[in-house]
């Protein structure tokens, strides 16, 4: 390695923060936390959907397409909400309506992240999970991120490109969507509903402010919002049985998800009759525990089985 002159002058420290400040803004952009479920929830149904033993370099592939697209989707998303969440308590620190990224290069970024994510899962996967991450960005950019002005309606069209990373990674393997893929879609669209209301309960005044029509806005005391959680968790419970019913998953699954939707219901059913905070909030992480428990017990069940 060539060593630097001795006379070199060393990088000024506020510029290696600047550096390094703006690859976590970046970073920020495409909502890390969120991808992390894109990513596990799209790995669960390229495992539950492949061979018994699927190749991992192929698997990786078909994960990271997957996660680009969403990653770019999260980014063009904030580009077009920037004004309303500079109006939010918890999202006016995030990049764009802080200035620490500009527009263009949000655009710019958004736009390569989700042809590469596309390009990767056409290239190395099929065309089928390729069109399918595809209507992943036209519903939720082109349909979803307008609607959420308009109408609480915006909840139930965002839930179909939450639902789509299960639905492209088993099609990635199985080369189509059959009835176990169509299962582990309406599992993670039903499951949205319930986690999501309780999470708009929690931030009504933020979504107020924003001028965002959810439920628990038009409808402050809740009562819409906490009968969505109900039917939707009661629709869960029989929709999460059916991976057993179509052979992916075993009897041992079929007792977990059912204890775990039961669950899952109960805590529902107690936000609707209580419409407060605590319960608001124990419905959120019951949620946020309820996925990746039935993911794991899934892949478990199926494993044991194979």
């Amino acid at each position: 390695m060539k060593e630097a002159p001795a006379n070199a002058a060393p990088l000024p420290i506020g510029a290696a923060q600047r550096v390094n400040g703006s690859i976590a803004d970046y970073a920020a952009l495409t909502k890390p936390r969120l991808n992390l479920l894109v990513v596990a929830t799209s790995a669960a149904g390229y495992y539950l959907g492949g061979p018994p033993h699927p190749d991992p370099v192929a698997m990786t592939q078909a994960v990271a397409g997957t996660a680009l697209v969403a990653g770019g989707a999260a980014v063009l998303n904030q580009l077009y909400e920037r004004d309303t969440d500079a109006l939010m308590r918890r999202t006016r620190l995030r990049p764009l309506p802080d200035g620490r990224v500009s527009p263009a290069d949000a655009r710019t970024f958004g736009l390569a992240l989700s042809a590469a994510g596309l390009l990767l899962l056409a290239l190395r996967a099929n065309w089928l999970s390729a069109l399918l991450a595809l209507a992943t960005l036209v519903v939720y950019l082109g349909v979803y991120t307008p609607m959420k002005r308009r109408t609480p309606l915006s909840t139930l069209v965002g839930a179909v490109p939450g639902a789509l990373p299960a639905l492209i990674g088993w099609t990635a393997s199985h080369g189509s969507v059959a009835v176990g893929g169509a299962a582990l879609f309406a599992i993670v669209f039903l499951w949205q509903i319930p986690h999501f209301m309780a999470i708009a309960w929690l931030y009504r005044d933020d979504y107020g402010k924003a001028g965002f029509p959810m439920l628990p806005v038009i409808d402050p005391q809740g009562r819409r919002a906490a009968r969505q959680a109900v039917i939707y968790a009661a629709a869960l419970l029989p929709v999460s049985l059916v991976p057993t019913l179509a052979g992916v998953a075993g009897v041992v699954y079929f007792a977990a998800a059912l204890a775990l939707s039961l669950a899952l219901l109960a805590l529902a059913v107690r936000f609707a009759a209580a419409r407060s905070e605590r319960a608001a909030r124990a419905l959120f992480f019951g949620s946020i525990v309820y996925l990746p428990l039935v993911w794991i017990v899934m892949i478990l069940d199926r494993s044991v089985r194979l």
